[in-house]
């Protein structure tokens, strides 16, 4: 069988403002803001309290349903503040950063000779598993299953992403620890994803299985290859760790610190100078917005994440804890007399209808946020199918989330997917289904009536 994965199907959505190789130190942030809602299904609970002090990689909170999973601050500091919202849930934590870092020690491990038990007892202690989610459901890893395989993705495809062959460059030894102890916690293989005639740090690793990937949006989704290669049945499990949080992972191991560091990209059409910063999870977004020509007050999107499948966030909020790009885009609150009825040439469509993107196919789009048309019931176009690569109904699979037919929903392949492979069917639908949204309630459906 051969490792190379070409996808046909598919949309590359070329937008203006892609990030400049170019890295920045970001101004440092004064506080660092921990949100449960980055963790999906989470119940968090407290163990610390507002005025206690906490280094970097102490623990702030643990999941009530599973109490070996802890989340750790990726700051030293003082806890400032602790907000709630309905029935005193706690929606996030925030830490006033000293000036000088001190890191919790949680010791190195030897990947090399440590055994599966002592590796997962490292990852759940220095607060490292939050960033290894499973296949079901999209959520944090059960530490109590063990994965069929574990799955990487080094390859971007989505629109202004970080490019992770830049971001992850002379970081070959954090990388090769952490798939080395990774490897340890599964039976099968660690499957690593690289882009076609790209140089990737990923590509020299031992201990994996490497795929090169090629086509449209979304080759480079985790998703893709997990369909590709090793799709998940009824009762089977597997694993996946976004590429650049291996880093972090991989210094643990060696160092015994948790170094939220991160190599964001600051890209999209709004930003006077799109490059890359070093910065850490939670920081504030103003310390690398602001002095790129945003306005507080102007009328722009501020999206950490990428533009298909990341959250709108305002202009006081923080980086999400899985995110390497945050994008600025103009907010699309305006609306074209008769924008319906007059040829289009300066936006991206799928359709041949009064549009001409695809006679252009290297240009570049300035978009905005706008729709361009409002909700409605599903309209059977058969535009979903095409670009939507894995082998999956996309419009019987979304039906089925809808009115929550769980059978016809495992029948379908619901085990396998997240919102994320929905979002370029989401782009495209002419009926504006809020898709990612539709799947996510379902998953939360399924982990509710079948656990």
């Amino acid at each position: 069988m051969s490792n190379d994965i070409k996808i046909k199907k598919g949309l590359d959505i070329k937008l203006k403002g892609e990030a400049e190789k170019a890295t920045e130190n970001a101004i440092i942030s004064n506080f660092c803001t921990l949100r449960p809602e980055d963790f999906h299904g989470v119940t968090p609970k407290l163990l610390v309290k507002v005025g206690a002090k906490v280094k970097a990689g102490e623990p702030i909170f643990y999941d009530k349903s599973n109490e070996a999973i802890k989340f750790v601050s990726p700051v030293s500091g003082e806890i400032l503040e602790i907000s709630r919202g309905e029935k005193r849930r706690i929606l996030a934590v925030k830490i006033q950063a000293d000036k000088e870092q001190s890191f919790q020690d949680h010791g190195k491990l030897d990947v090399n000779s440590a055994k599966a038990e002592d590796v997962k007892a490292h990852l759940l202690t220095s607060g490292c598993w939050p960033f290894i989610k499973q296949r079901p459901y999209d959520i944090i890893a059960n530490p109590n299953k063990s994965p069929k395989a574990i799955f990487i993705s080094g390859y971007a495809s989505a629109p202004l992403a970080a490019d992770l062959d830049y971001t992850l460059k002379g970081k070959e030894v954090e990388l090769q620890a952490a798939v080395t102890a990774l490897g340890k916690l599964t039976e099968g293989k660690v499957h690593v994803s690289v882009g076609k005639n790209t140089n990737s740090p990923l590509s020299g690793l031992n201990g994996i299985t490497l795929h090169t990937v090629s086509g449209p949006h979304p080759s480079g989704n985790v998703g893709t290859l997990i369909n590709k290669i090793d799709p998940v049945n009824k009762g089977e499990v597997v694993w996946t760790v976004n590429a650049q949080d291996l880093v972090i992972i991989g210094e643990m191991l060696l160092t015994g610190k948790f170094n939220a560091e991160r190599i964001v990209a600051l890209a999209g059409s709004s930003i006077k100078k799109p490059r890359y910063f070093k910065t850490k999870i939670g920081s504030e977004i103003a310390t690398m917005v602001y002095d790129n020509g945003i306005d507080k007050d102007g009328n722009d999107r501020i999206i950490s994440g990428n533009v298909l499948s990341g959250k709108h966030v305002k202009p006081d909020g923080s980086l999400d804890y899985y995110s390497n790009v945050i994008t600025v885009i103009p907010e699309g609150d305006d609306y074209e007399l008769f924008g319906w009825n007059k040829p289009v040439f300066n936006k991206i469509s799928q359709s041949r209808a009064l549009t001409f993107s695809w006679l252009t196919p290297n240009k570049k789009f300035d978009l905005n946020t706008n729709t361009n048309g409002e909700h409605r019931a599903f309209v059977l176009t058969g535009n979903y199918e095409e670009v939507f690569p894995l082998d999956i109904y996309p419009l019987q699979i979304l039906k089925a989330c809808m009115y929550n037919d769980l059978d016809e929903m495992e029948a379908l392949g619901m085990y396998e997917v997240a919102p994320e492979d929905f979002a370029l069917t989401e782009f495209v639908c002419v009926s504006k289904q809020p898709h990612q949204e539709i799947i996510r309630k379902g998953l939360d459906v399924m982990i509710k009536e079948i656990g």
